[in-house]
């Protein structure tokens, strides 16, 4: 067999091609030998873990991508002093900083995350952590520190100590004010023991999870020291106990006095530790775990039988072996005898596993034994066949993990195994990370499966071929991180309520794509290039995955198709923050969105790019085009109201009139130009006035005018002596350009301003149009005027006509518009004419 073995980045899995060349069943009542595979794999990196926690500590402290600083890996010497004083998130592991100072903390009282790790750091300065009281997350691991520091820090939950260089765990007393904390990882390679008081001062703490040890063998540990922390409820080991295992037993004891439930055990053993004795015999006796895990150890067949029969025997339910070494050290393999006992136990995992020797392990142990186990995971396994009625003949087995191997169609459905009555309770099946490749095969094969709900494809080489003919009672389908592109839906099931197609080369969805599953409950489209989300997507979505796409707009006629959504992740989206987000920012309940508001952020246009959409600002106004003209509307009205209030107690209507006058009286004058050319006048204007209003008339209108050369006929100076008052009237209103009228209540009450009026109406008739100008001086009421008047109403009506003002200023007006409807007519009037009245002035 060629074994190949590759190292590589952590949390990655290596894998190897196997050969499987024989199968064995050997009976004892019910009994089954079995015939595993040879499988290599890298080692499981110990701060995988801590990443976890890193991000579990993102997501407890950071509200906003710009209060992230991470300066990690930049060959800094020093904390940068120009830090933001809303900074949240600090990262400044793996730089040469030495020495932790407590001026660049100064300002930082927002900071909730700090990761110091990996900087050779020798020395905390005092009251660094006063200026930081808001700290949740402090990671100061894999340093040189030769002490435990000081801290005093009451909302701290995750305290990362480990890989430092004290010599005690030994805790400050000052670690009494951390009442939150619920994480601490403790270990160095220099403490070789745990003294009975080292943890006093988290005896009354709500410590959840302790990680205790560097990786060496303790010397001593003092009965009764773990056993303080009752609240304690998971404990991990980092300790290897080979031929000291009386260590081990005290501290189990210790573990059993509190309240744990999760023990995981890393390094327990070193490699070709000879194990002697029963280590695990007092997991019989520990009623409250119920989860073990042995993390990157060395377990030799021999040992792994007592190691699984003090399991069997304990109310252990989940076992799990991550990066498990396994030797073979007699010559029979693995062979477990019968248990006269009613196994509880439900689930087992072997992630990652390494055969040490070159040739097939072998493993006897009674199938009875896992009569009612539901979970078995074998990953990272390099599996390439199936064995037959192996994992597939588990009575009550309902989740299959076979993640992160080497299995292909024809692997996993071996042509060489019967393919009935498989798997008879089996409804969950992850096929993740192999080599599957032909849907329409493996659909035919579900059938099979008669209660599979959920099937998981992802990461696979999967191919759209022929049409796929799903059993109905698949409803979970995963083909993520598989290049199909967007003719991918038709080859789905209508009864599929969960479709996970992330990163999976989609560009485009429409309604069409999803009018075919009419029991949707949640679509996965993470990672994709969708650009637009159309309405009416399905209204039966309960959870929408669509972040990391190229989507610049969540519409609000979109979510209104879905009316029962909610769950809605949609961040890491190219975003346009306009009037198009102005809804999804204040109107769609956040509730909906898992990521919110960490992973939004405004990508156009340019100016805000970058903001983080939670702190980008705009107004209902400036979105609403119906609330714009309305405001608009309402600004006009009020405007215009204003302005015509100034306008009207500044008598504007007054004013306007005037130039409307003065306007009409200059278009008119230039009309009749060509008309009077060859005409002349003596006057320019005849007064018809009444003799009750002659005081105004001489007193103002008259020095007005013929003090601006304006000549004018007036009937007491004017008329020839001797002649009969009706020619005197006709010949001054025919020697005149014009005949002013001063309208008053007088004035209609005289005989003789009747004559005039007639006299001048029938001269504007045949011979001038605009011959008559009206001055209204005081008003006469419509119901006042007589009947012979009546032609006076209609002419006022049709004629413009001035108002005599009361007001000086606006009598500088009044005067100029007559004079200017008066001198129209100038180069009218006789020279000889205009000389004498000069003289005679």
């Amino acid at each position: 067999m060629d074994v190949m073995e590759s190292k590589k980045d952590p949390c990655s899995v290596s894998t190897s091609h196997i050969r499987l060349s024989k199968m064995a069943f050997v009976s004892e009542s019910v009994p089954v030998a079995l015939l595993l595979w040879t499988i290599t794999i890298l080692s499981l990196r110990t701060n995988c873990r801590a990443e976890q926690e890193e991000d579990e500590g993102l997501a407890l402290c950071v509200t906003s991508r710009r209060q992230v600083q991470n300066f990690s890996g930049q060959n800094r010497t020093q904390v940068p002093h120009d830090l933001k004083s809303d900074t949240q998130y600090l990262d400044i592991s793996h730089n040469p900083i030495g020495k932790l100072k407590a001026a660049p903390f100064q300002r930082l009282s927002q900071l909730c995350f700090l990761k110091v790790s990996h900087c050779g750091l020798r020395l905390i300065y005092p009251g660094l952590f006063v200026h930081t009281p808001k700290l949740k997350f402090l990671n100061i691991s894999h340093n040189l520190l030769d002490y435990i520091p000081d801290l005093s820090l009451p909302l701290l939950k995750i305290l990362d100590l480990a890989g430092n260089q004290y010599d005690s765990y030994q805790l400050p007393a000052t670690f009494e004010t951390m009442a939150n904390l619920a994480v601490l990882s403790l270990g160095s390679k220099n403490a070789l023991q745990v003294d009975f008081n080292d943890f006093d001062s988290l005896s009354e703490s709500s410590l959840q999870h302790l990680r205790l040890g560097g990786g060496v063998r303790w010397q001593r540990y003092d009965r009764g020291t773990v056993a303080k922390l009752k609240s304690l409820q998971k404990i991990t080991l980092k300790v290897p106990f080979c031929e000291n295992f009386d260590l081990f037993q005290n501290l189990l004891e210790d573990v059993n006095e509190t309240q744990t439930t999760d023990l995981e055990l890393a390094k327990v053993f070193p490699d070709r530790c000879n194990v002697t004795g029963d280590p695990f015999r007092n997991l019989r006796s520990m009623p409250r775990v119920t989860n073990l895990t042995i993390i990157n150890t060395w377990i030799n067949s021999s040992f792994m039988v007592t190691f699984l029969k003090n399991v069997f025997l304990s109310n252990v339910t989940m076992l799990t072996f991550l990066n498990l070494t396994y030797s073979e050290d007699t010559p029979d393999g693995f062979r477990f005898p019968s248990l006269n006992h009613t196994m509880v136990m439900r689930s087992i995992t072997f992630d990652q596993v390494q055969h040490y020797q070159y040739q097939y392990p072998i493993i006897d142990i009674s199938v009875d034994i896992f009569l009612k186990m539901t979970f078995l995971k074998f990953s990272g396994t390099g599996m390439n066949i199936l064995p037959c009625h192996v994992m597939s003949s588990l009575p009550s087995l309902e989740t299959l993990d076979l993640s992160n191997n080497l299995l292909s169609d024809t692997g996993f459905w071996w042509v060489m195994c019967p393919s009935t009555g498989v798997f008879p309770k089996l409804r969950r099946l992850s096929l993740r990370k192999n080599r599957f490749v032909d849907l329409s095969f493996i659909s035919k094969k579900t059938h099979q499966m008669k209660k599979l709900e959920s099937l998981d494809l992802s990461f696979n080489l999967i191919r759209l071929s022929v049409q796929c003919f799903w059993p109905v009672h698949i409803t979970e389908l995963s083909l993520s991180n598989n290049n199909l592109g967007n003719r991918v839906f038709p080859f789905l099931s209508q009864s599929f309520q969960r479709i996970d197609l992330s990163k999976t080369g989609i560009t485009a969805l429409t309604q069409e794509d999803l009018l075919q599953f009419p029991v949707l409950t949640h679509l996965f489209l993470s990672f994709n290039s969708i650009k637009v989300l159309p309405t009416n997507l399905s209204p039966t979505l309960l959870s929408l995955y669509i972040d990391q796409n190229a989507v610049t707009a969540v519409s609000q006629e979109t979510l209104a198709g879905l009316p029962r959504l909610r769950t809605l992740k949609a961040g890491e989206n190219p975003f346009a923050c306009s009037c198009n987000t102005y809804w999804f920012l204040t109107a769609l309940n956040k509730s909906l969105l898992p990521d919110w508001p960490l992973d939004y952020t405004c990508s156009t246009p340019l100016a805000v790019a970058g903001l983080p959409m939670s702190e980008y600002k705009t107004s209902k106004i400036s979105c609403e085009a119906w609330l714009q003209a309305a405001i608009a509307l309402s600004v006009t009205v009020v405007v215009a109201v204003a302005l015509c209030s100034v306008f009207y107690a500044c008598d504007g209507v007054w004013y306007t009139k005037m130039l409307w006058v003065w306007l009409r009286v200059k278009r008119r004058g230039r009309k009749q130009a060509n008309l009077l050319r060859n005409a002349t006048f003596r006057y320019h204007s005849f007064i018809s006035y009444s003799h009750s209003d002659s005081p105004w008339v001489h007193a103002m209108l008259v020095p007005s005018l013929e003090g601006a050369g304006v000549s004018l006929c007036i009937h007491e100076r004017d008329f020839m002596p001797g002649q009969w008052i009706v020619d005197n009237i006709i010949h001054c209103v025919e020697a005149s350009y014009k005949t002013l009228f001063v309208l008053s209540n007088h004035f209609v009450q005289s005989e003789w301003c009747t004559y005039e009026l007639f006299f001048a109406q029938h001269r504007a008739i045949h011979a001038q149009q605009d011959s008559l100008v009206f001055i209204l001086l005081e008003p006469i009421p419509t119901n006042s005027l007589p009947k012979k008047f009546l032609k006076l109403r209609t002419l006022m009506m049709q004629q413009t006509y001035l108002e005599w003002p009361k007001d000086e200023r606006k009598q500088q007006v009044f005067w100029a518009s007559l004079r200017s409807m008066l001198q129209v007519a100038d180069h009218r009037v006789l020279k000889d004419v205009a000389l004498a009245l000069v003289e005679s002035a």
